[in-house]
């Protein structure tokens, strides 16, 4: 079983989510969690095209963190 990251982002009236490690693979939806989601089916998908076309499976490498930024007044 592997742990892929997703990307979610605001766009516009609705959210889009990327897999770093999937280059290519991509998903909306109208909420975050619907986006999650489809971001789920689309990364099964994905893999299920790689693995028929005989395209080893990555590895998941991408390290999602956070930074704390002082803006300056």
């Amino acid at each position: 079983m592997y742990r892929y990251p997703i990307i979610i982002e605001k766009a516009g009236e609705n959210y889009s989510a990327y897999c770093p490690d999937l280059p290519g693979c991509v998903a909306t939806g109208k909420t975050i969690r619907d986006t999650s989601l489809q971001a789920k089916k689309a990364i099964r998908f994905h893999l299920a095209g790689m693995k028929k076309e005989g395209i080893p499976l990555p590895i998941p490498s991408s390290k999602i963190g956070y930074v704390t930024i002082s803006i300056p007044a």
